[in-house]
């Protein structure tokens, strides 16, 4: 028997599938070829590991399975915040946008502590110091804004009247035609600044 016809043989010796006579030709061969032995034991031990793991109780697919999974980096789970955000990012901006103008809106209204007069006529405007005087011979067409500081109105406003931050003092003989408004707290002074920056914005 030459070393191809052994090898050939071999499986169905190992399944217990050759004849009596075959099973002594390939014996008697296995005797005298030593490779032929080599290969021999060489599957003798790949149907052993073959058949040791096909009856592992769980099961070599199952327990590579479990192994390679568990050596998966796991899902981050994302915290309800930020998906919250990701499903609202219209509502998420204009909150950002609101809290933004907040805080740096109670910062300048902190800060500033300048006179600040805005008006169309502020030449008929008479300004000692923190003070701004609206004499009583003169009639001011248009609003006058007064921030930190103390108006005292003796003359006429076509127009309205905004002190901020401040105090407002009208004579007997004042008018004004207009509306008067006294802003003194963050939040008055909050709501009248983002007024005024939409008015701006729809003027433009």
């Amino acid at each position: 028997m030459d070393c191809k016809l052994a090898v050939s043989l071999m499986h169905d010796y190992l399944d217990n599938d050759l004849s009596k006579p075959q099973q002594l030709e390939l014996k008697a061969h296995l005797l005298q070829c030593m490779d032929c032995r080599n290969r021999l034991e060489e599957l003798e031990k790949t149907d052993m590991l073959l058949f040791s793991m096909t009856h592992h109780s769980t099961g070599p697919s199952d327990d590579l399975s479990d192994r390679i999974m568990g050596m998966l980096p796991k899902e981050k789970k994302q915290k309800a915040w930020v998906t919250w955000v990701k499903r609202h990012p219209a509502i998420t901006a204009a909150a950002l946008f609101l809290v933004v103008m907040l805080f740096s809106t109670v910062s300048f209204w902190s800060q500033e502590n300048q006179l600040i007069v805005k008006g169309s006529e502020l030449d008929k405007l008479i300004i000692e110091g923190r003070t701004v005087i609206i004499p009583p011979d003169q009639t001011i067409t248009g609003d006058i804004t007064v921030e930190n500081g103390e108006t005292k109105v003796y003359g006429q406003v076509q127009g309205n009247v905004t002190v901020i931050d401040g105090e407002l003092f009208q004579a007997s003989t004042a008018h004004i035609s207009g509306q008067v408004k006294d802003i003194d707290r963050a939040m008055d002074w909050i709501w009248y600044k983002i007024t005024n920056l939409f008015t701006d914005v729809a003027h433009r």
